[in-house]
């Protein structure tokens, strides 16, 4: 498989009956709920997870989202998802990056970026990246390349 990026954090994906619109493919918005779902994943894996996040008071709120969707996904179809962090402002932001495969035959569906910034989860208002965060987002940062 060819990823734009090194080291990539993969989730597979089976596309469900129910993620079919009318056009007989997958809808847009689950491309969405998928970037959430290896969002999630990816950030559980390094241990930052919900509780973490309740725990520091502190989340990261989808600030842009930019999805470029290139060839439609299937009934059935298995898909291999990944994200990269790729950009750890220090203050305020991450941005990452995703793109999604259909190993079969190779084929990007979409690629993606996602910028998110930290809000306080009890206030929902802006607040620093926790120290936590910066340095273990930004150990697993890559570089982005065009």
């Amino acid at each position: 498989m060819e990823w734009d990026l090194p080291k990539p954090f993969v989730i597979e994906i089976v596309v469900a009956p129910s993620a079919i619109d009318e056009y007989d493919h997958a809808n847009n918005a689950e491309y969405l709920r998928w970037i959430e779902q290896v969002s999630w994943a990816h950030s559980e894996s390094l241990g930052l997870s919900l509780s973490r996040y309740r725990e520091l008071d502190r989340g990261m709120a989808v600030h842009r989202h930019e999805l470029d969707y290139l060839a439609p996904a299937f009934e059935g179809d298995r898909l291999r998802l990944a994200t990269w962090i790729i950009d750890v402002e220090g203050r305020l932001t991450l941005t990452r990056r995703f793109q999604l495969i259909r190993p079969s035959d190779g084929r990007t569906l979409l690629r993606a970026r996602t910028r998110f910034a930290c809000i306080e989860l009890s206030s929902g208002r802006p607040r620093r990246l926790p120290e936590e965060y910066r340095r273990i987002y930004g150990e697993v940062a890559v570089a982005d390349t065009p």
